[in-house]
């Protein structure tokens, strides 16, 4: 029986740094979680353990904060100058994929901020393959809910089927969406608002039929605005809201109190793309 060594990375996950931006009294203040995997020819350390060319994680993790010392205008420009910098730089080295989750705080003040854990925050991911790179962005629990405009009718029933028909229900998600970008000379921190607005206006305009329906309008309306993107894909978990029954207790619900669920969700995923 032949064994050979199959597709490889590594890296270093999960790098948390915070740089702040002190040129003036108002401070600006940076919080982001950097990922790197590295891959290329590596196959001895795998077969034989030498690590002559391995460049070790520690030191990413290092190139990471030597790196953010310079400055970061966006996550994809730290994306970018990372990923070029392990290519450019290790000759075992052909691909550099860098990982940047980014967390938002509000500001209170001159030097004040707050930000809640967990929630929504942006996403980029970078592949510099031979020197050629390609981002992607996106975002990660966006919390969307509209009270209304919302119907799910006509589905098959068969012997295991309960639910009941539903001609005004309440339809919330949390959105993950990535969008893939076919070129990289972008006014990223503008491409990154359009595209996070025309996710929440695509939602907010759609009558829906059916979450699918919401999907491919908010994924169509990302292409719209964004003429550099290719495709949009996207994961929408159905927050289910279910209205709760008071006849036990002579009261009537017409669509005002809802049971939030928490398990099992739906899950709708898909890319739409341009032809």
């Amino acid at each position: 029986m032949a064994i050979m060594l199959g597709d490889n990375q590594y890296g270093k996950a999960e790098t948390r740094v915070v740089r702040t931006v002190r040129d003036t009294d108002r401070h600006e203040i940076v919080d982001m979680n950097v990922s790197v995997a590295l891959a290329g020819d590596l196959s001895d350390t795998h077969l034989t353990g030498a690590n002559d060319k391995v460049l070790p994680t520690d030191t990413q993790k290092n190139t990471v904060f030597a790196l953010a010392r310079d400055g970061i205008d966006s996550a994809e420009d730290f994306g970018l100058r990372l990923a070029q910098h392990f290519t450019g730089g290790q000759r075992s080295i052909d691909r550099a994929t860098v990982t940047v989750q980014e967390y938002t705080w509000t500001r209170h003040g001159d030097h004040t901020f707050s930000r809640s854990d967990g929630g929504e925050h942006r996403e980029v991911t970078v592949v510099n393959d031979n020197g050629a790179s390609d981002v992607t962005v996106g975002l990660r629990d966006l919390l969307l809910l509209n009270s209304t405009d919302s119907e799910f009718t006509g589905y098959i029933v068969d012997e295991y089927t309960t639910l009941a028909p539903a001609t005004d229900r309440i339809l919330a998600t949390a959105v993950t969406a990535d969008w893939h970008f076919s070129e990289t000379d972008v006014d990223w921190t503008k491409a990154f608002e359009t595209g996070r607005t025309a996710l929440i206006e695509a939602f907010r305009d759609t009558y829906s039929l059916s979450l699918q329906q919401t999907l491919y309008a908010m994924g169509a309306k990302v292409l719209e605005d964004l003429p550099e993107v290719d495709r949009v894909t996207m994961s929408l978990p159905n927050r289910h809201h279910f209205l709760v029954d008071l006849e036990p207790f002579e009261l009537d619900n017409p669509g005002l109190v809802f049971h939030a669920a928490d398990r099992p969700y739906g899950l709708i995923e898909g890319t739409v793309t341009r032809k």
